[in-house]
């Protein structure tokens, strides 16, 4: 197989969605008071600060690291002829003629995957600025719930939609 770019790696659409989301954090956060709450207890109380700077780069290190992590890593392994990829029904799916479109369905599934952790991180992002802007700091517990709860069913679909594929 030839060497992969970066651009065959991670589709366009990814970096996109990861650069806007980058911007995102940065532009949120500029609202941010300069003591941050950035961790809540369960009833949505701020039990945790970091200065600014820091929680800005800690937030988008996150945000950029982890979705590329998650696209880059099982992408390299899915273009090496010799990967051992655990799949059922492994000899049919990666037979020759079948491998490539094998290889793609998996990269396209890992972007989406991508995309979900993005949104879902900034949407969380979204919410700590709102509960910055009270006195005292305080989440919405009903909106991060829900929010947690739809990247979990989403996470689920994600997976029963690769197991269906793969049967």
């Amino acid at each position: 197989m030839t060497r992969n770019t970066p651009q065959r790696i991670v589709p366009a659409a990814t970096l996109l969605l990861i650069a806007g989301a980058a911007v995102f954090i940065y532009l949120s956060s500029q609202s941010l008071p300069p003591l941050v709450a950035a961790h809540f207890d369960v009833t949505g109380r701020a039990n945790g600060y970091l200065a600014r700077g820091p929680y800005i780069a800690i937030l988008l290190l996150i945000t950029v690291v982890v979705p590329l992590l998650v696209v880059i890593v099982p992408s390299r392994a899915f273009t090496h002829a010799d990967a051992r990829l655990n799949l059922p029904n492994r000899e049919y799916w990666l037979a020759p003629e079948r491998r490539a479109e094998t290889v793609r369905f998996l990269t396209r599934q890992v972007s989406v995957y991508a995309w979900l952790v993005v949104i879902f991180l900034c949407y969380t992002q979204w919410l700590v600025v709102r509960a910055n802007a009270l006195r005292p700091p305080t989440l919405d517990l009903r909106a991060f719930l829900t929010g947690l709860a739809l990247f979990l069913v989403c996470t689920l679909y994600w997976v029963l939609n690769l197991v269906r594929r793969f049967r």
